[in-house]
């Protein structure tokens, strides 16, 4: 459980990471390119160093998927926050982790208990409950918004699914060279997006997303790490319901943000699920 732990600390603090960007007006793709660029620059360098730079077909693949996957995910997320209200995108974000649960029973044969299963139907509930935003009175209306919503938790899902799917293909041992592959593939279809849309950044933007991304390289050894020895059915809802029971604590006590009766008992919720699950 060491490492469901350490998994669930790295991706809080990286949400918190992003969280102080967005306080600072930062432009979300921008940070989340650089990093990516960083990340991809980071493993490089140490696969180099320690003479493993060997790119199998397997990893090349799974790692292009993975890098468009992840942008467009990205890309999706941020033009959908322009038209729909922050609540609704983000319980789509959130809720993504049915699709790696999904796929795990179905396609890879992963243990699910009885007690487990009402945990994973509690996690989601929590999820929703917990990202319900307390400042947002409108709610999400039309097909058009309504398909944006659904192509988020699509997409995310599948950028769950497919770091899931590096153990299952017998990448365990190159998930580094993975991981190289799709940062430079999403922070390379994330910059080209950018220049396209001729805006310039700002100093403080490349020097978040610059730090996020040495951080990441961290944390994602420590994530897919942690998805080589667990389940999907147990990491993936009990890190996005700490997660997201963590971040609502913080928006609290540290972001000074106020939590609304639903959200608040999403967090007692979350407790309870993450105690059937695991």
């Amino acid at each position: 459980m060491l490492w469901l732990a350490l998994s669930v600390v790295v991706d809080f603090a990286f949400v918190q990471f992003f969280k102080a960007g967005q306080r600072r007006g930062y432009h979300s793709p921008t940070v989340v390119a650089t990093n990516y660029i960083v990340v991809a620059i980071s493993l490089l360098t140490y696969l180099l160093v320690t003479d493993q730079f060997t790119v199998s077909r397997e990893a090349l693949l799974t790692g292009l998927v993975t890098g468009s996957v992840f942008v467009s995910s990205m890309v999706l997320m941020t033009r959908t926050l322009d038209r729909a209200p922050a609540s609704a995108v983000f319980t789509a974000f959130r809720m993504s982790v049915a699709v790696p649960v999904a796929l795990g029973v179905w396609l890879w044969n992963e243990p699910m208990a009885s007690g487990q299963l009402v945990g994973v139907a509690l996690a989601f509930l929590a999820l929703v409950m917990m990202t319900s935003g307390s400042d947002e009175t409108r709610h999400a209306t039309g097909w058009r918004i309504m398909l944006l919503l659904v192509g988020i938790f699509a997409l995310q899902g599948l950028s769950h699914s497919c770091l899931r799917s590096v153990h299952y293909n017998g990448l365990d041992d190159a998930f580094l060279q993975v991981l190289m592959v799709t940062g430079a593939t999403a922070g390379s279809l994330g910059w080209a997006a950018i220049a396209l849309s001729r805006r310039l950044p700002q100093r403080g933007e490349l020097q978040l997303g610059a730090f996020i991304g040495a951080y990441n390289t961290l944390a994602l050894c420590i994530i897919m790490t942690a998805l080589s020895k667990l389940p999907g059915t147990l990491f993936f809802p009990v890190v996005g319901c700490s997660v997201v029971l963590l971040d609502n604590v913080a928006a609290h006590f540290f972001w000074r943000e106020r939590l609304n009766r639903t959200a608040a008992a999403g967090v007692a919720v979350a407790a309870l699920a993450i105690f059937l699950v695991v």
